[in-house]
């Protein structure tokens, strides 16, 4: 599909992407009333599911998935889920495994390509809840687990009709690349700290598995991901999970209406991340790049922010789109 022209205008103090970023992610409040379900995956570990409701009874619902050491209550997530509940559809916000407030069970954990999992909570959606119409919505990191699960699927369900992606790092080697450079050791070094006090309590239920040596040389997420996500989760090292998992390579199979929106001014993506070659030659591919907007920074004054909107627009009311 053709490259989509935004219509996002950053207001003035937000057209500054570490503002906005910074902003979006220790400012902004939202409360929002969830009630939670536990459900067992298929290697009986477990993940928590947030729920909240539309008023009426309805057969849709939006799927939240949160980025990096997010959860369920971000204000990221929160926003489109009463959003799209203040629009008759309820909404569901996934907390990845470990990031309840509870330790998963096993060694794994959650990381940028885990589809297995989404699999798990699309078949409970669609068999226990019985919604005919699933929307997905993903942040980040959760932006790249769905557009890759999306593409390497070949049976992805038809209830699946729409999704949009955020701040998508499609390139998980160059995002990575990007996040070690100077003008994001902030944001580093934050990503690091709480990675590495999470492994901290996993050591403690696995000291077979991981020793405290091996924690303590964790300089880097670079490190992080060589000294615990490869392993745990079945790849070599740092850069075959960076390359079996980037979302880019996946994304010409994509078949059903996609919005990807990456901001221009986005300091942890690289120029691999704008997939304009792929959204050129998809017809269900669109790719929106704001100007502004930040890392999920795209700050409107009315209550919700413009990907927000946007979401609800391209899923909901263009029905141009088919769905």
């Amino acid at each position: 599909m053709p490259i989509i022209s935004s219509t996002y205008k950053a207001p003035l103090f937000f057209k500054n992407g570490f503002v906005s970023t910074v902003y979006s992610g220790l400012v902004r409040r939202l409360s929002l009333e969830q009630q939670r379900e536990r459900i067992i995956l298929s290697d009986n570990d477990f993940i928590d599911l947030d729920w909240s409701y539309s008023t009426g009874k309805t057969n849709k619902v939006i799927v939240l998935l949160h980025g990096l050491e997010g959860n369920g209550q971000r204000p990221y997530m929160l926003g489109p889920a009463k959003l799209f509940n203040e629009n008759g559809i309820d909404a569901v916000c996934v907390n990845f495994r470990g990031c309840s407030g509870e330790p998963n069970l096993k060694y794994r954990s959650y990381h940028s390509g885990a589809t297995e999992d989404l699999v798990d909570i699309f078949n409970h959606l669609i068999n226990v809840k019985q919604y005919s119409e699933i929307y997905v919505h993903g942040i980040s990191l959760g932006a790249n687990m769905i557009l890759k699960y999306l593409g390497e699927k070949s049976d992805v369900p038809s209830q699946i009709k729409g999704v949009v992606a955020v701040s998508a790092p499609c390139d998980l080697n160059g995002s990575c690349k990007e996040l070690h450079t100077i003008k994001n050791k902030l944001y580093h070094d934050n990503f690091k700290r709480y990675l590495v006090n999470r492994l901290k309590d996993k050591q403690i239920q696995h000291a077979d598995r991981l020793s405290v040596a091996e924690i303590n040389s964790i300089k880097t997420l670079i490190d992080f991901d060589n000294v615990y996500t490869s392993r745990a989760h079945g790849f070599k090292d740092a850069q075959d999970y960076y390359k079996q998992c980037s979302s880019l390579q996946f994304l010409p199979q994509i078949s059903i209406p996609t919005l990807i929106i990456n901001a221009l001014n986005d300091s942890f993506l690289s120029p691999e991340c704008y997939p304009i070659k792929e959204a050129k030659h998809n017809k269900n591919l669109f790719l929106e790049m704001p100007s502004y907007g930040g890392h999920v920074g795209f700050v409107k004054y009315n209550g919700y922010y413009y990907n927000e909107t946007r979401a609800l627009e391209f899923l909901i009311k263009d029905h141009s789109l088919g769905i």
